[in-house]
């Protein structure tokens, strides 16, 4: 729908009329890539509809061959979608070549100058478009600092870490002032340590230079630790697209519940429902309660329930009263796991299905349960998630 008026009909209103809504930083409309092969078509992103805001951290996640990598050079300019428009700040690139767009793109190797040293690396792409050399002095010097490593400037990249190699990358991406920046899993090739400091600090300098970043990872904890939003693909299309704590806390569909951290997925049939509650009896003393609007009395419900919100105890849980752990679940143990701050546990259950569940060592969580021990879990409803039908 068009926001536009007539300039003659609210002339007098001009100088108090509000400010028109600046264009997304970054929008797919319609956005699909077909590539030919021996074997027929293959669509690697279908009919993409996308729209990113100024300032954003925003997230791509999914699987290897999910179309994230295909769906970021197409807003780089490496590849031409075989339909749809792509727009930076309003303005259709859909045919513009990518060193004419307004946006850089680090990748996973880096891409670095052997024989360069810092400094000079950073310098690079300034020097290439005739920067005044006191303008490219000042520049990367403001870029040394943000990365914190001004004291590194004279070093070549085969002297340092693999984080200040990171550093280095996203420092010359950074020196040309682009107002978007595509980073393509650039933490892929750092250890585990490293690369979960090197998100602190990615955080930290998108909150500096305050420009979109769009980040590519199949690594979920990487989205949910620096992510404004996230869209999860799979198989060319968005399944979910929110916040990290709406993904994570509340999967539209089974595979983002079972690709964004761990979760468990049951299923049994509904045996009532109260008004917008489905009320399923998996065996003897034991319920599950979803909030499930759509829900209809002997259906099949799928639900998930995260880990770390089960309960788990030997005796029977009590009659709950209102928002305590009003579902409850027999099972056997058949798997006990320590891992420092936490023990996880693997239970059998009555549906046949096996359930994790996180207990934190705030005491001796090993002690909780034995392997091939009878146990009851519980957890609030507000907890369970249905996967099909839609939530109240």
């Amino acid at each position: 729908m068009s926001t536009e008026t007539s300039p003659a009909s609210h002339a007098a209103e001009a100088p108090s009329a509000a400010q028109p809504n600046p264009p997304p930083a970054i929008c797919l409309d319609g956005v699909a890539k077909t590539y030919e092969s021996r074997h027929g078509d293959v669509t690697a992103v279908h009919d993409l509809d996308l729209e990113i805001a100024e300032g954003e951290f925003f997230s791509l996640l999914g699987p290897s061959g999910c179309g994230k990598t295909t769906t970021m050079r197409m807003v780089a300019g490496f590849e031409r979608p075989s339909r749809g428009t792509v727009r930076l700040h309003g303005e259709d690139v859909t045919a513009v070549p990518p060193h004419r767009r307004d946006v850089n793109m680090v990748f996973q190797s880096y891409a670095l100058f052997p024989h360069m040293s810092v400094y000079d690396n950073i310098a690079f792409g300034l020097r290439r478009r005739r920067v005044p050399a006191s303008e490219v002095t000042g520049r990367v010097e403001a870029m040394l600092e943000l990365v914190q490593l001004t004291g590194e400037r004279k070093r070549r990249p085969g002297q340092l870490s693999g984080g200040q190699q990171q550093r280095v990358a996203l420092a010359r991406a950074l020196v040309n002032r682009p107002r978007a920046l595509l980073l393509d899993e650039p933490l892929g090739a750092l250890d585990l340590k490293l690369r979960q400091s090197m998100q602190t600090e990615l955080k930290r300098i998108q909150r500096e230079v305050g420009i979109t970043f769009v980040y590519v990872t199949h690594d979920q904890g990487e989205a949910l630790t620096m992510s404004d939003r996230i869209a999860v693909m799979n198989a060319g299309v968005i399944e979910q697209l929110g916040a990290p704590a709406e993904v994570y806390e509340r999967p539209a569909s089974r595979f983002v519940a079972g690709f964004i951290g761990t979760s468990n997925l049951l299923s049994a049939p509904v045996d009532r429902v109260e008004g917008t509650l489905a009320v399923l009896r998996p065996g003897e003393r034991q319920r599950i309660l979803v909030h499930a609007a759509q829900a209809r009395t002997g259906e099949q419900l799928d639900l998930t329930v995260r880990p770390e919100k089960v309960r788990l105890s030997i005796d029977e849980p009590t009659e709950p009263s209102e928002h305590e752990l009003d579902c409850r679940l027999r099972g056997e143990v058949t798997d006990v796991t320590y891992l420092g701050s936490a023990t996880h546990y693997t239970v059998r259950t009555s549906l046949g299905c096996d359930v994790a569940v996180y207990v934190q060592n705030a005491h001796d969580a090993t002690n909780v349960a034995c392997r091939g021990e009878q146990v009851w879990l519980a957890w609030r409803s507000e907890h369970s998630y249905p996967l099909s039908g839609t939530r109240s």
